[in-house]
């Protein structure tokens, strides 16, 4: 398995985390599980292998196109065949540049991108398929990006402010406060949640405690600091309360987790 990043260009580094390109030349089936990160993504399949996501406890294969929606649960997942993944990894609320539906809407799901977006994604998709060379791969895809952001250059104030507050939350992971968050930027709780919600697929609540999470993830990792150390690190009140929440976004335990460590699972959280 070769996981490769690629940083965007000045234009879109406000709006896409990173680009990566997953390839895998194995035939061999595995399972895995994707854990809430925060992010959006769309991913590109470009090699002969299927994926597959766990819908209402079936395996459903993904389309050739997918549109990764919030995940805010442990979501499932297996592997058949070899892969070539083009990816693009959005920040919590910018998918909501290049998309016109509610970001809601895909929580938990995987959705055809193509469905979405329209035509001009399997344009793309046609031309990725036809191209080799990855710098040449991101290239076409970042003009798809440019243009789909200057199409939807209307909605970019509120798309803003609710990026404004999600940097707001961030700084302080254990700001549980809506009204003092509202306060801040001039609105009520009540519009800064649903602002939020429809921007990023998540409440507020639901980002800081993911926000959290994945902070935690990343001090496990690294395996040199006490439960109580990383729980206190990652805004949380107690380490019950740390455990409690680790085991809702991943299933296990934050001991348990350090056996089960998968492959792809530490790539999914790049």
């Amino acid at each position: 398995m070769e996981f490769k990043q690629f940083f965007p260009s000045d234009i879109l580094k406000p709006y896409v985390r990173h680009y990566y390109i997953f390839e895998s030349d194995s035939d061999i089936e595995f399972e895995d599980t994707v854990f809430p990160s925060g992010d959006m993504e769309l991913i590109f399949n470009l090699g002969s292998g299927t994926w597959e996501s766990s819908v209402e406890n079936k395996y459903l294969k993904t389309p050739g196109i997918e549109l990764w929606g919030q995940v805010t649960k442990p979501l499932p997942i297996r592997s058949k065949g070899k892969h070539t993944m083009l990816g693009v990894k959005f920040f919590p609320h910018s998918a909501a540049y290049f998309l016109n539906d509610e970001i809601g809407l895909f929580n938990d799901q995987i959705s055809n991108a193509a469905d979405v977006i329209g035509e001009p994604v399997n344009t793309l998709y046609a031309r990725l398929l036809e191209t080799l060379n990855p710098g040449n791969r991101i290239a076409l895809l970042e003009a798809f990006l440019i243009k789909q952001l200057k199409e939807n250059e209307k909605r970019f104030f509120r798309i803003d402010k609710a990026a404004n507050i999600l940097t707001s939350i961030k700084k302080d992971p254990a700001e549980n406060n809506l009204n003092n968050i509202a306060l801040k930027h001039g609105i009520t709780a009540r519009y800064l949640h649903k602002l939020v919600y429809q921007n990023t697929g998540l409440s507020p609540t639901a980002f800081n405690k993911i926000n959290r999470f994945q902070f935690s993830l990343k001090l496990i990792s690294k395996n040199d600091l006490s439960l109580t150390s990383i729980a206190y690190e990652s805004g949380y009140f107690d380490q019950s309360h740390f455990i409690r929440d680790f085991k809702l976004f991943t299933g296990f335990t934050p001991s348990a987790y350090l056996h089960n460590i998968t492959p792809v699972n530490q790539l999914l959280q790049q």
